[in-house]
């Protein structure tokens, strides 16, 4: 009798081994990629030979990253409409940049955590990667308004910030707009969020409970990672409205690129992104289950499988990089002075 119990419990033990071994294998199968467990591995993907990340670096763009003195006005910063503190994001539907002005298209802000994994930076996914897509929000009119010329004035008129980018990059190094805005994307490809999705899909069978898993199981069947794939969940340009039309598609005028392809948000940290969609316009993620299923997929999302898939997406929210509000190096008697209008 004890050797028929053992017996039953090795069965019952290996088939829920392979269950989940077959469910990691599933959701790679499908385009699902997990963050490396190894900082070797991580920094392959993330880091540039060219221009290799350096604390020093990472330091420095952390101070520009936070300094409101890049805009304009002296009062936005990156930090403003991509909050570290609020999921990367802002927490509402449509950023507000340089005089208090709504953005014209009414877009929302996505999220800066894990973006050195997106395919395309935007959401028409203009720049395709994060030095390029820094110097956007900085120039641009509704956002922080500085042109180049202003920005590298106010940094070359700083001697602490001089004697930083000396540090950095050596003595000969041009502090110039381009150097400026691609320090600032050295530091935010560090900022990467791990989850105990990472550790499932690693090998750890244990980091997802069963409920978990059933979300992952159903996120995978109903058709969502054929858009939010990869190591993002997101990030790559796919075609909007496939089977449906979006419910506020009328709020604000954006269409996507020429071809009508919009950039695929991430999923990971998906709960402390709200509002959702390009526009902001739905703030309950299981809405937003749901109303992707109608858009995208052509299919109905029973509110009992929307429940699922949620459970599965709270297991990527990650672990975030410890980050101390910089104490930043004061101006000077040269430096620009604010403009608000």
């Amino acid at each position: 009798m004890k050797l028929v119990v053992s017996l039953a419990v090795c069965v019952l033990g290996a088939s829920s081994l392979f269950a989940n071994t077959s469910l990691i294998e599933k959701a790679k199968t499908n385009g699902l990629q997990a963050i490396p467990s190894s900082e070797v591995e991580l920094m392959k993907l993330i880091d540039d030979k060219k221009d290799p990340i350096t604390k020093e670096k990472v330091e420095l763009g952390k101070k520009l990253y936070f300094d409101p003195r890049i805009s304009k006005s002296g009062i936005i910063s990156c930090n403003t409409c991509h909050n570290l503190g609020l999921g990367g994001a802002d927490g509402i539907p449509a950023a507000i940049g340089h005089g208090w002005t709504a953005n014209p298209h009414h877009l929302n802000s996505p999220t800066v955590y894990n973006s050195v994994f997106f395919k395309a930076q935007f959401w028409d996914g203009r720049s395709p990667h994060l030095a390029d897509q820094a110097q956007g929000p900085v120039q641009a009119g509704p956002e922080m308004a500085a042109p180049p010329s202003l920005v590298e004035q106010r940094i070359n008129s700083i001697p602490e910030y001089v004697n930083e980018f000396q540090v950095a990059y050596g003595k000969d190094v041009k502090v110039d707009f381009a150097k400026i805005t691609d320090t600032i994307a050295t530091f935010e490809k560090t900022l990467v969020t791990p989850s105990k999705y990472d550790k499932f899909l690693n090998g750890d069978d244990n980091a997802l409970s069963k409920e978990e898993k059933e979300g992952l199981n159903t996120f995978i069947d109903k058709g969502c990672a054929s858009c939010h794939t990869g190591i993002a969940l997101g990030g790559t340009m796919q075609p909007f409205e496939l089977a449906a039309k979006y419910k506020f598609t009328a709020v604000g005028d954006f269409k996507g690129d020429a071809q009508g392809m919009v950039k695929t948000p991430t999923l990971r940290n998906i709960t402390e992104t709200a509002p959702y969609f390009h526009n902001g316009q739905i703030w309950a993620l299981t809405d937003a289950i749901k109303e992707m299923g109608s858009v995208q997929l052509g299919i109905k999302i029973s509110d009992d499988e929307a429940s699922k898939i949620l459970t599965f997406l709270k297991t990527l929210k990650g672990d975030k990089p410890a980050i101390s509000y910089p104490q930043l190096p004061e101006s000077t008697i040269d430096t620009a002075k604010p403009e608000s209008n």
